[in-house]
């Protein structure tokens, strides 16, 4: 099995350092708002690795951090009248809403950072005392990047180009414009914990290098997050947990392509910005799953309405090649599902393996009305594979017709049999009037040798 290692910037033969049992810890979310669809990227693709590597017999400890305290959360729930511990548990209960929507299974374990506070203050205190980290005169504390030799080596960015327009804004007391937090004084009227250094709460890095150390100790096999959070969140993370312990951090990064819009970088200043939510209120969470995972994980992915519109109907095709069959379910491991693993073990190639689902629904549709045995041999295989995905879980028929009222679907079949009484009595004029009503309704029809089928866009 290999995976791009972002730490080397090349694919890498993955070994685990226990055998069958892998140590994921993923940056989570702070939790101030709804999630947007860049959240979404990244928690799907954590999920699909997780549901690959089990199916593989692996034992995955998967754990997805939660940050409740921030600036962010502080100011939002200021700006609320609201306060801050029932602000971040209000999104976090939003978070797994929109996350169960989209069919994404909870990790093993989800540590906030305010239930991590000793972690977070023996971690610096241990910065303090080999001298890597300083309390200054405003009372934060921060971390000395230049006594961190390897400073850059996941960003792959250097001290000198850092240096390049760094400054001290005008609240700060740092030596050097380079130096980023680990504790935080407390302003009047903010939240706080009692520290070594007076009462403050944590930086965002030092979060999830006491996290992560809790959860698994000071190496594990693998650390991922959102491309957006390699420099500088995921280069400090490594400067101070290795710096504290002395011994490597993760020995493998991964990270999520970011999500654009039309082309464009998602921003709320464009107008471009979309939480989940929002999302699933035009398209189902399954075809939203099948959309993200169409792409390879490391690559941007676009998304429009035109983009999820094009990945539903090829889920529907999918679905379609299970409809009318009688699913036998797999137990052998098949020529299918052998090169499904081989192009997924290579850095989960899912294009490649969907293409494969592809290929399998064809075969099933070519021995749908001719062997019924074969057909539902290899339906078993395709409903087998699909399970690492987290699609084709529905009813064929209930997916292709969508979510719609019961009054709506006998509207539609009534026409359809209008249709196709037109069509037997070769009154094509009648019938193309029906098929263009129910297109109006959004209704696409396939005629196929069991009857016309049909599915809502």
């Amino acid at each position: 099995m290999k995976l791009y290692n972002s730490l080397t910037k090349q694919k890498e033969e993955f070994v685990p350092i226990k055998p069958q049992e892998i140590n994921l810890y993923v940056c989570g979310n702070t939790v101030y708002d709804y999630c947007h669809i860049g959240h979404a990227r990244s928690m799907l693709t954590f999920d699909f690795i997780t549901r690959y590597w089990r199916s593989r017999g692996y034992n995955v400890n998967y754990v997805r951090n939660i940050t409740d305290i921030d600036d962010k959360i502080i100011n939002r729930a200021n700006e609320n009248s609201e306060d801050y511990k029932t602000l971040a548990e209000r999104f976090i209960i939003a978070q797994d809403e929109d996350a169960e929507r989209l069919g994404i299974l909870r990790p093993n374990h989800e540590p906030k950072a305010t239930e991590h506070i000793t972690e977070i203050i023996t971690m610096t205190e241990t910065l303090i005392k080999t001298g890597v980290a300083y309390k200054a005169e405003n009372g934060d504390v921060y971390y000395r990047v230049r006594s961190f030799k390897d400073y850059g080596k996941l960003s792959h960015k250097t001290i000198e180009d850092l240096q390049v327009g760094a400054r001290i804004e005008a609240n700060e007391a740092k030596e050097d414009p380079l130096d980023f937090v680990l504790w935080k004084a407390a302003k009047v009227g903010e939240p706080f914990w009692d520290s070594p250094w007076g009462k403050g709460r944590p930086g965002w890095h030092i979060e999830c290098s006491a996290m992560s150390t809790k959860a698994f100790g000071p190496t594990f096999d693998i650390h991922g997050g959102g491309l957006d959070l390699k420099f500088p969140h995921h280069e400090n993370e490594i400067a101070q947990s290795e710096a504290a312990t002395g011994k490597p951090f993760a020995n493998y990064w991964m990270h999520a392509g970011l999500v654009q819009i039309n082309d464009e970088k998602m921003s709320k200043s464009l107008g471009n910005f979309f939480t989940i939510r929002e999302v699933l209120e035009k398209f189902s969470g399954e075809v939203i799953r099948f959309f993200m995972l169409s792409s390879h994980y490391r690559s941007p992915i676009n998304y429009s309405e035109e983009t999820v519109t094009a990945a539903a109907a090829a889920l529907a095709r999918l679905y379609n090649a299970l409809r009318d069959v009688v699913i036998i379910p797999s137990t052998n491991c098949s020529d299918y599902e052998n090169r499904f693993n081989q192009v997924l073990d290579d850095d989960f190639n899912t294009p490649e393996a969907l293409g494969i689902l592809f290929e399998l629904a064809h075969e099933i549709n070519r021995y749908k009305s001719d062997d019924v045995q074969k057909s539902g041999e290899l339906a078993g295989i395709l409903r087998k594979l699909t399970n690492v995905f987290g699609v084709l879980q529905q009813d064929p028929d209930s997916f292709l017709k969508g979510s719609i009222s019961t009054a709506e679907v006998q509207k539609i079949e009534h026409l359809i049999t209008q249709r196709n009484k037109a069509r037997a009595e070769k009154n094509w004029a009648l019938a193309d009037e029906v098929r263009a009503k129910l297109t109006a309704m959004g209704v696409n029809l396939e005629d196929t040798a069991q009857g016309t089928v049909w599915r809502k866009v």
